[in-house]
């Protein structure tokens, strides 16, 4: 991930449009990595530029694990501290915003069966906001796609091993994160159809890509990814996040310009995917998301949902506040009551 310069944001600043829609933001991260942390006081610096962001969801980013203790449950540590965060956002002292009312963690679905053990340490530690899990999948042959280290091995979705893990998903009520890139989308699909009572949502607008051989194919990638997209579409128990193209392996370096993007500049370039998925999945199937602080590399937070709303500008006000809102609220189960 490329550095954030808070300075080169402050060079673009837009008010926000439609101030008043609400707002839940599905997918962010919270952590203290070198030379970057990013808590709640941080997120709600972004999260409050403006738009009226009501709720979001904290989904997991390897971040405060336990120190000790069997390795398969060191990733409960970060459900613990997501809760924490909740809870300090719940009190009240940081303005209306509910972060964090819905949380997604990890766990390692080869486990297979044995992996109830670590969901249901989840759902201790976070009784009220647990959702789901999230296992990555991001594999390429190309080590210019920057996967993840170290990187999951390819057909993971199709592992007997992962699938005896998936399968325990649906008795504990919890939905699965889907993070993988576009030329993974068949195995999505497979996944999907063999498990129709198991919500799933799909990260990042399908993991597009545009480094190492995908380069300089921008049509080429974005009619390959259709296709797949299209075939995920059909699986009615999937849902898909619309954002994270702000990302670097998505190649439209916003980052590297002299002063960020405008959110009219932004709704241009994304506007194709984001528009083919709500008519693909229907608006009910659909979520913005920020990817915040990820998506911060390439734009301000108050700017990236103005693009938002630019792209659905000639929508029904119905379509309008399920992308927004409404879907997020639906798939992650909260509620007003979700605040505390």
């Amino acid at each position: 991930m490329a550095a954030v310069r808070e300075e080169w944001l402050q060079l673009t600043h837009e008010a926000p449009i439609d101030a008043s829609l609400p707002i839940c933001d599905p997918h962010h991260h919270l952590w203290d990595r070198p030379g970057h942390r990013y808590f709640l006081e941080e997120f709600l610096r972004d999260a409050q530029s403006g738009h009226n962001v009501v709720s979001t969801v904290f989904v997991e980013c390897s971040a405060m694990y336990r120190k000790g203790g069997a390795e398969e449950m060191r990733p409960v540590g970060e459900t613990e501290f997501a809760q924490g965060m909740a809870a300090q956002s719940a009190s009240g002292q940081y303005g209306e915003t509910a972060v964090a009312a819905g949380i997604v963690g990890f766990a390692d679905l080869t486990l297979g069966s044995a992996v109830a053990r670590v969901i249901e340490s989840h759902l201790a530690a976070s009784p009220n906001r647990f959702r789901g899990i999230r296992h990555q999948c991001t594999w390429d042959a190309s080590p210019a796609v920057m996967t993840r280290m170290p990187s999951p091995p390819p057909g993971l979705m199709l592992d007997h091993r992962f699938r005896a893990g998936f399968a325990c998903l649906q008795k504990y009520g919890l939905s699965y994160e889907a993070w993988q890139y576009y030329p993974q989308l068949p195995e999505l699909a497979a996944l999907a159809r063999a498990f129709p009572e198991t919500a799933i949502i799909l990260n990042h607008t399908g993991g597009l890509l545009a480094l190492g051989p995908y380069a300089g194919k921008r049509d080429e990638v974005f009619r390959a990814w259709s296709r797949n997209m299209a075939d995920v579409a059909a699986c009615p128990n999937v849902f898909v996040k619309l954002g994270g193209l702000g990302m670097l392996r998505c190649g439209f370096e916003w980052h590297t310009r002299p002063a960020p993007p405008t959110s009219a500049e932004l709704a241009e370039a994304t506007a194709p995917y984001f528009r083919f998925c709500i008519e693909r999945f229907g608006a009910n199937r659909c979520m913005f998301e920020s990817n915040f602080p990820v998506d911060k590399i390439s734009s301000g937070y108050c700017v990236l949902w103005n693009s938002f709303k630019r792209v659905i500008h000639d929508y029904s006000p119905t379509e309008r506040a399920a992308v927004l809102h409404d879907t997020a609220a639906r798939v992650y189960l909260l509620t007003p009551t979700d605040a505390g």
